[in-house]
């Protein structure tokens, strides 16, 4: 149950991420509320998992999982670069939380 509550806490932490974009500088009520929010939840979250999952390994993965799923939607949502270093890069990101997961004891 902790990797799943890590991981919506990491799908929080895109969403927070992205929605400061969307703020402009914390000038947009909507989006800064929603935004706050998201920040909440994913810290809340990333609490919880961490009552069980080792420190290192639930924060390592909580912030893979926000830089993964955040060059992912920039690249989608703002055409952000694509070239091959950059994916290659992300790809390197999601082999060290694979690699954290398989060899995490919980």
């Amino acid at each position: 149950m902790a990797w799943l509550i890590l991981l919506i806490a990491g799908l929080c932490e895109i969403g927070w991420a992205i929605g400061l974009k969307y703020t402009e500088g914390f000038t947009r009520l909507t989006p800064s509320i929603l935004t706050g929010g998201a920040m909440i939840v994913s810290i809340v979250l990333l609490g919880i998992a961490l009552k069980t999952l080792p420190v290192g390994t639930g924060y390592a993965v909580w912030t893979g999982i926000g830089a993964v799923g955040t060059a992912i939607l920039g690249i989608f949502l703002f055409g952000e670069a694509t070239d091959l270093p950059r994916l290659a890069s992300i790809g390197l990101i999601v082999a060290g939380i694979i690699g954290l997961k398989l060899t995490s004891a919980v």
